[in-house]
């Protein structure tokens, strides 16, 4: 069983506003994250993290099947919110044995990519599926069980990229260039509303 989490938390400094609630091809980012998630087949349970501008985001989501948490300390950062999330989803699904952790503002994003995690995941004995873009290897990315006690071990600014790095004998990459395109600023969504 597979659990997604939606991380978006973090208070978008340097968009200048929630780039949760801005507009790509008709819906909001975090909408299009989250109808990607809901698409997935053999998904059981998805959970967005909220955090800074809840109240300007949450009622964007409102009407999606998804589960919505609270990250009271998000300010702390990634780390936090992940540890909500992952204690939330096993709260929810307690049968849960693999988790995939995705972000808002990666717009290539489909449900085909995250299908493919699926799938590699239960082809070959790896714990961990990464996507690798520009020498990285990161979001979206799915764990298995026996990470969820390092998920929730998490403290602050860490992410998932610090248990990707320490173990990366047991990660499978899973190219996918398109996932260097993120959302920061401005000025990279109208670039990107420009070309689609």
């Amino acid at each position: 069983m597979t659990g997604i989490i939606i991380l978006a938390a973090g208070a978008s400094n340097r968009f200048g506003s929630p780039k949760q609630n801005q507009i790509y091809q008709g819906k909001t980012l975090l909408q299009r994250a989250i109808q990607t998630a809901l698409t997935c087949l053999n998904c059981e349970k998805v959970i967005v993290v909220l955090g800074a501008n809840e109240q300007l985001i949450r009622p964007n989501i409102d009407e999606q099947a998804v589960g919505v948490i609270h990250n009271p300390r998000w300010e702390e950062g990634m780390g936090s919110s992940i540890k909500v999330g992952v204690a939330e989803i096993l709260r929810l699904e307690p049968g849960i044995t693999s988790i995939i952790l995705m972000l808002c503002d990666q717009p290539f994003v489909d449900s085909f990519l995250i299908s493919q995690l699926m799938e590699k995941k239960e082809v070959n004995d790896c714990g961990i599926i990464a996507c690798g873009y520009r020498d990285v290897l990161g979001a979206p990315a799915l764990f298995d069980i026996k990470y969820f006690p390092e998920l929730l071990g998490l403290q602050g600014v860490e992410g998932a990229k610090k248990i990707i790095e320490a173990h990366t004998d047991d990660v499978f990459i899973l190219p996918f260039p398109l996932g260097a395109i993120d959302i920061d600023t401005a000025d990279d969504l109208e670039r990107l509303n420009q070309v689609g």
